[in-house]
């Protein structure tokens, strides 16, 4: 039996302050609870609305249905949720190729991108402290179980980024073009703010890099930065792995 109280801080759990006071996070759904499960990350708790199939061998707690739209976080739950452990705090590795994210916002946009680095093998992500919380919902479900591979770090992005060896690329309208960079195997590459790009005091710290617009007719005026990601990530593998 799951008791009020325990359905009370789940529900809590919808905010960042809670998150960070009881290091604990949701994830919804029935394949990103299974693939999450197979990750370093600890599953403390299983919920499952009653009349759905158990989760495969994992322990469950059954609860209604009134009890599951009370803890969701989604407008339709789909019965199946689970609370996780926030990850202990590493060092953070500068080595490779690292991604660094300058206040994005969206947390769908931050969750695809740590699918993106989990595709690309890019094992680090540092974020700026205004970047969205990497335990946001909606974050955690557009990551799937990304999320237990990737490690994500807050920090003061100008002050690391000035002392980092490897080269730093930063993304901008105006940069060169990556298909005509030479890229290395250890660099940083920073996306910016959906809207405002990347800060002057960031941008200045590295080389410009862009993604070339095609054709003669007008253009949409930028892309989204997880698909931008998506593009400078794959010609950075394709290059730098020939």
């Amino acid at each position: 039996m799951v008791t009020k109280s325990r359905l009370k801080l789940l529900k809590s759990l919808s905010r960042k302050k809670n998150r960070d006071d009881h290091q604990l996070f949701l994830v919804e759904g029935y394949k990103s609870i299974l693939e999450l499960s197979q990750t370093a990350l600890i599953r403390q708790q299983v919920l499952v609305t009653e009349g759905h199939h158990a989760l495969d061998s994992l322990p469950t707690d059954i609860i209604s249905k009134k009890e599951m739209a009370g803890i969701s976080t989604l407008k339709t739950p789909p019965g199946y949720l689970a609370v996780f452990e926030m990850p202990e705090k590493k060092e953070i590795n500068l080595s490779g190729l690292v991604v660094a994210l300058d206040n994005v916002k969206d947390p769908g946009n931050l969750g695809t991108i740590i699918r993106l680095c989990d595709w690309f093998d890019v094992r680090q992500i540092i974020c700026s402290l205004e970047t969205v919380d990497v335990f946001n919902p909606k974050c955690v479900q557009a990551s799937m179980a990304s999320l237990g591979r990737v490690q994500v770090d807050y920090i003061n992005l100008e002050e690391v980024l000035s002392t980092v060896p490897s080269t730093i690329f930063t993304t901008a309208m105006d940069g060169k073009s990556v298909y005509d960079t030479e890229l290395p195997n250890h660099g940083v590459l920073v996306m910016g703010n959906e809207s405002a790009g990347i800060s002057e005091e960031i941008m200045s710290l590295g080389n410009k890099l862009s993604i070339p617009q095609y054709g003669s007719q007008p253009h949409t005026e930028s892309l989204n930065v997880a698909m931008a990601t998506a593009v400078l990530l794959g010609e950075w593998r394709r290059s730098t792995e020939k």
